[in-house]
């Protein structure tokens, strides 16, 4: 990357044109393997797929904003202990390249 940047500038400078370089500000990441408590409403549920939709508050450790999105539940039992409407929190993460709800309660 930095010589795809070097290249461009110079070709740029060659041009006679002065080039300004913009660099995004980087922020620490978390890791994305690790789960925090999220409030939500269940909107689906898939026993076979082992997937339930869930329509969500933020996820802060994602910088994630409220949405309606579909997991993957660790344990499939959960599944069963649970309903569309119900009102929820559960522990989100992501691992594996998916996103991952676990430890579903339903709120009383």
């Amino acid at each position: 990357m930095k010589l795809l940047n070097t290249l461009i500038c110079s070709l740029i400078t060659c041009l006679g044109v002065s080039p300004v370089l913009v660099h995004a500000e980087e922020k620490p990441m978390m890791p994305m393997h690790t789960a925090h408590s999220v409030e939500g409403e269940i909107k689906k549920v898939d026993l076979a797929q082992g997937k339930v939709t869930i329509k969500h508050g933020p996820i802060a450790h994602m910088d994630m904003p409220g949405m309606t999105m579909v997991f993957t539940v660790k344990d499939k039992a959960e599944l069963e202990k649970i309903k569309q409407g119900d009102k929820v929190t559960f522990e989100a993460s992501h691992e594996e390249g998916k996103m991952l709800a676990a430890n579903i309660q339903v709120k009383p």
